[in-house]
């Protein structure tokens, strides 16, 4: 009987909804009479309460009352915790990735919760909800399990997270106050030409853009090297595209860009200035150049600069890495970068559903390389180092 069951529920199952579902075992139930319904529920693994709740359906005659498509009434059905709660959502990206208050990076992404810590979490906060409601609730805010990727650069720091969290405080205190708060770094350097370029978009069917077979740079177009500032406050991106090298006087003259087409604009009262950075390149905190590059800036906008250094080997956790760069590389994912001026429009052209705004330009100035700075240069330079990692956290005054 069970088997009969199960064959007859595998041929029907397929083309009921949930009430049919429920009726169809009902039904069966029904017509086998007295243990029928644990008979129905062995088989197809349907909760007796249901298939009990389809007998009432029955017996109460309105089984043809609703709509043959409809499988419950209108508004039926458990709410979503969301509506019960509409606080929660909030509550549970603020565990994650509390980037609209202004974090720089989250102190659970770091340990990579799981959804059960997670929930115990939230429930210790006041709210009820499960780990498997936890990894829905994830699910519909967009975030998803990702495998690991090469992005390491070296071992941890012992102050690693001691670090992560003086970024924190630093962040929050600017954004409370009003000050611009911005995270800086160099993209990837790109070819420029007829160059495949990784990703697929649509095309007509059979009519693949066609690139040129081999990689070799194009002595004439060279490359194109962008330079991003991004203003965590505001979810605004300024991309500098340089053509000669990636030095800290291109990294500072990028910023200064920043500040005269945008920046000034939106903090005409900005008196400091917090800026996030790697802890290598051309902002590399060992830089002589970086810092007297900095000062210059800092007296030519008139505004207190301090600079926060991810750890070494934390490159990726850099805001503009996954608030900025990511989207841009979307955006031009399997569009070949044939010239300066794709991708400055394809830049400006990135948004996000979060309204991110990105303006781009080029910047055709020449930079040179292997500039030395003199000890008598650095000393002109108003560095205050802070108490904790003075050598990744320092104020240049103007």
């Amino acid at each position: 009987m069970i088997q009969t069951l199960r064959l007859k529920y595998a041929s029907v199952q397929t083309v009921l909804h949930e009430r049919g579902r429920r009726i169809w075992a009902a039904t069966e139930a029904q017509q086998l009479g007295w243990g029928g319904i644990s008979l129905v529920e062995k088989a197809i693994g349907m909760s007796h309460t249901t298939i009990r709740r389809g007998l009432r359906e029955i017996h109460s005659g309105k089984v043809n009352d609703l709509f043959p498509e409809q499988s419950r009434l209108q508004g039926g059905g458990r709410k979503k915790l969301t509506e019960h709660d509409p606080a929660l959502p909030d509550a549970l990206e603020s565990l994650i990735d509390p980037v609209m208050r202004g974090d720089p990076e989250s102190p659970l992404r770091w340990t990579c919760k799981s959804t059960r810590l997670l929930a115990n979490e939230l429930n210790r906060q006041g709210y009820h909800i499960s780990a498997s409601s936890v990894g829905s609730l994830l699910h519909e805010l967009e975030y998803s399990l990702q495998g690991n990727r090469k992005t390491r650069e070296g071992t941890d720091h012992p102050d690693r997270n001691d670090q992560f969290l003086y970024i924190n405080d630093q962040v929050k205190r600017f954004l409370h106050s009003g000050q611009p708060v911005i995270s800086v770094d160099t993209k990837k350097k790109e070819n420029l030409g007829n160059f495949s370029n990784k990703g697929r978009e649509y095309q007509p069917k059979g009519r693949p853009i066609e690139t040129n077979m081999h990689d070799f740079p194009d002595k004439e177009l060279g490359k194109a090297i962008p330079y991003g500032v991004y203003d965590i406050g505001r979810n605004e991106g300024w991309v500098n595209i340089g053509i000669t090298h990636d030095t800290a006087q291109f990294a500072a003259n990028s910023i200064r860009r920043w500040w005269t087409r945008m920046g000034s604009y939106r903090f005409p009262n900005a008196t400091r200035l917090l800026m996030t950075a790697d802890a290598g390149g051309s902002n590399g905190y060992t830089l002589r150049l970086w810092k007297l590059e900095l000062q210059k800036l800092a007296t030519f906008m008139g505004v207190n600069m301090t600079v926060c250094h991810f750890p070494p080997g934390t490159s990726k956790w850099n805001k503009i890495e996954h608030r900025l760069f990511s989207f841009i590389t979307q955006n031009w994912r399997g569009k070949p970068l044939y010239d300066l001026t794709t991708v400055v429009n394809l830049i400006s052209n990135t948004t996000t559903s979060k309204g991110l705004i990105v303006k781009s330009a080029i910047d055709t100035k020449v930079y040179p390389k292997g500039i030395k700075v003199t000890d008598h240069e650095l000393a002109t330079v108003k560095l205050k180092p802070h108490n904790f990692h003075g050598e990744w956290n320092y104020t240049i005054n103007k």
